[in-house]
């Protein structure tokens, strides 16, 4: 990312790389080569965007990305900044569905809706940096706690020979874990969770009513390398799930 006055210069519109990940790769070089230094504040938004030729939509979520793995902090009203060393930002952990039963004590299983390869879309290419046509797999799944419906999760990723799908039993098995098996390691997500109602379909599996308030989250899940792998989205039933998270305040002295 070359640099004018301190504020950076346009990414490759032409690259098969989703702008947002070349923006969020291109700070993080800054930051790493110490021409952003720890605490230091990001150049205004507005003089982002004009110099990466980027939509307001398409920079913030590559801050945000930044955010979440605990390269920058966000101070409202007042913009981005370098994470300080030892900075923490509350605690985000990256689990299945089987982890957290087991975590919770509670018997996972699934019944499968869909298990199927199908060729990429445009719009699923662009979200998993991989050609159009491609191979992927699409799985959806009602996701049971106790025998209790309390999620459908429908997802999809490229259809990798080394993981030998069409003879997985995905009522049972942990797809973090096959993959997992395979040497290809989930290490980050980045997620957005919003409430909606439950269509007819959804209601259905998971024996509610019409309109029974849903949480439904997206995630977009990478490996180890930073590449984007799963794309899912996990729509909850509203009473049956809970999300749990800290916040911290920094006390300023004087004040």
């Amino acid at each position: 990312m070359a640099k004018t006055d301190g504020i950076v210069a346009p990414l490759q519109a032409d690259s098969p790389e989703p702008l947002w990940q070349q923006a969020a790769k291109a700070i993080t070089r800054e930051i790493t080569t110490g021409k952003l230094t720890s605490g230091s504040r990001l150049p205004p938004e507005r003089d982002l965007i004009d110099r990466l030729s980027i939509s307001r939509v398409t920079l913030r979520r590559a801050l945000q990305s930044l955010v979440s793995s605990g390269v920058l902090v966000s101070s409202h009203g007042r913009g981005w900044y370098v994470a300080t060393e030892g900075h923490q930002e509350f605690p985000q952990t990256l689990e299945s569905f089987s982890e957290t039963a087991a975590r919770l004590g509670l018997t996972p299983s699934s019944e499968v809706l869909r298990a199927q390869e199908a060729p990429a879309t445009l719009d699923e290419a662009e979200e998993l940096s991989v050609a159009p046509g491609s191979k992927l797999f699409h799985l959806e799944r009602i996701r049971k706690l106790d025998g209790v419906p309390v999620a459908v999760d429908t997802s999809y990723f490229p259809a990798m020979r080394e993981l030998n799908l069409s003879a997985i039993d995905f009522s049972a098995a942990s797809l973090f874990r096959i993959m997992s098996d395979a040497g290809i390691e989930l290490v980050r997500a980045d997620s957005t969770i919003e409430a909606r109602g439950a269509d007819w379909t959804l209601a259905k599996h998971l024996g509610i009513d019409v309109g029974m308030p849903i949480l439904a989250m997206h995630q977009l899940i990478e490996d180890s390398a930073g590449r984007p792998l799963i794309s899912s989205i996990i729509r909850y039933a509203g009473d049956r799930y809970r999300l749990r998270t800290s916040f911290s305040r920094t006390v300023k002295s004087g004040g």
